[in-house]
């Protein structure tokens, strides 16, 4: 308990740079991996053991699940780029005071969150078509997903601020704890206890109870300025205008773009069963593919944020030219063996042969775009670090939600079928980072460029 205790921030303001970007995204890399293993844990177990059905329900739950969280991810970033700011720039009252504040932002929005997600899931099914067959199933399992979210709430912010400072370590080992036991749950309560779905939704709502609980003993025992103080919890007006304002455009961009998936999967449920439970193995999948890309933008984000809070803007701009190296290289070792394996990959979910037949056409047509998801990661990934969320946000938003849903309302209808459908995401990814990296390198980037302004 002592070693858990001890302090593990990590100031990257010196040193090395890939050393320390590297050393920081690995614990959250191995801490993503379990993260994703909530979700997947429960479509192996409901798709091998209760039915095709069952695993397509729990998949077209991931866009309103993301949806929610996403808003509240969008508020947890704004929070730790201005804690990790004030880490760097070494002052302890308002570190202190920006802690207090995102954790009572994050408990108000425990109850806003679950109200809505409980209240409005039967509408959110209804806007994707899903299917007659699923709908029942997929209703019980989010309504008792979204009745327990809060534990998921309270850990994140918890790890978030445990990263903001440098500390990417301990919130791993309680993600450890709670994913295996997420994992001996779920086997209890759908193959033992025949629970079906709600057995997959109850062991995953207990152990993200359990690792909140965790990570909030550790931050509240830390004696440190980022400590958790329950007596001094309230709203500091100008930390959470600091919050709002970086927090703010990042919710709208996570909520929104989340909820432009809720939209692509209704495309996905107007073909069969079978092609549902394949887009869900794919998504499962494609997620493990992803997490390297999205803990190197998180520990660049840090790494940009810290930096910045201590005036070095040259060691800050180093970021995106040394996480672009490390992000292709990453991706282009990923990208071999998921397109051979790919069918093996997708019967761990379900041995239907139809089932495996979609899963492997989604991975082997979108999975070569992750080479363009890899930079634009990194662009945003500085950009937030910089506290620039606005510039993201509109990007994000042109990109992901209104060119990809004019694309798919278009193509579709022009008789494009799966083929369309299935290149959605990469062509916002295209997008994307086409005019982010505009951005980055346009005279509008003062935020890291300073001199650029004082040009003007």
């Amino acid at each position: 308990m002592a070693s858990i205790l001890r302090r593990k921030d990590t100031d990257m303001t010196q040193g090395s740079i890939p050393r320390l970007l590297i050393g920081f995204a690995i614990p959250l890399l191995i801490g993503n991996l379990f993260q994703q293993l909530y979700n997947t844990v429960d479509s192996v177990v409901v798709g091998n053991f209760v039915s095709k059905q069952a695993l397509a329900a729990v998949g077209c739950t991931g866009p309103i699940i993301n949806m929610l969280i996403g808003v509240f991810m969008g508020f947890s970033s704004g929070a730790g780029v201005v804690i990790s700011q004030f880490y760097g720039a070494k002052d302890e009252e308002k570190l202190h005071d920006s802690v207090q504040t995102a954790v009572t932002l994050t408990l108000l929005l425990c109850v806003v969150l679950t109200a809505i997600g409980v209240t409005a899931t039967p509408l959110m099914l209804r806007l994707m078509d899903t299917p007659e067959d699923v709908f029942p199933e997929a209703v019980q399992y989010l309504r008792i997903y979204f009745g327990g979210m809060s534990g998921m709430l309270v850990y994140n912010i918890g790890s978030g601020i445990l990263r903001a400072v440098g500390d990417s370590t301990r919130p791993l080992y309680f993600l450890i704890f709670s994913t295996l036991l997420n994992t001996v749950l779920d086997v209890v309560f759908v193959r033992f206890f025949s629970w079906g779905i709600a057995g997959a939704a109850w062991a995953t709502v207990i152990a993200q109870c359990l690792s909140a609980i965790l990570v909030m003993l550790l931050l509240s025992r830390a004696q440190t300025a980022y400590r958790v103080d329950y007596r001094h919890l309230r709203l500091h007006r100008s930390i959470l205008r600091k919050i709002c304002a970086i927090g703010v455009p990042s919710a709208l961009q996570m909520g929104i773009t989340a909820f432009s998936n809720v939209f692509v999967q209704s495309y996905v449920n107007r073909f069969e069963s079978s092609c549902m439970a394949g887009w869900a193995a794919y998504n499962r999948i494609d997620a493990f593919a992803m997490l390297p890309l999205m803990s190197l933008s998180l520990s660049i984000t840090t790494f940009v944020g810290q930096n910045l809070g201590a005036g070095d803007y040259g060691r800050a701009r180093s970021a995106p030219r040394v996480g672009m190296l490390m992000g292709l290289v990453i991706m282009a070792v990923i990208l071999t063996p998921l397109m051979i394996f790919a069918p093996t990959l997708v019967k761990l979910f379900n041995g239907d042969a139809e089932v495996i037949r979609y899963g492997t056409w989604f991975i082997r047509v979108i999975s070569p775009f992750y080479l363009t998801f890899a930079a634009n990661q990194v662009y945003m990934g500085v950009l937030r670090g910089a506290g620039n969320t606005r510039t993201t946000m509109f990007v994000s938003l042109g990109s992901f939600v209104l060119f990809r849903q004019v694309y798919l309302y278009i193509s579709y209808h022009l008789g494009g079928g799966l083929t369309a459908v299935t290149l959605g995401y990469p062509v916002g990814w295209v997008l994307c980072t086409v005019l982010l990296s505009a951005y980055y390198h346009g005279r509008h980037n003062t935020l890291l460029y300073p001199e650029r302004a004082a040009a003007e």
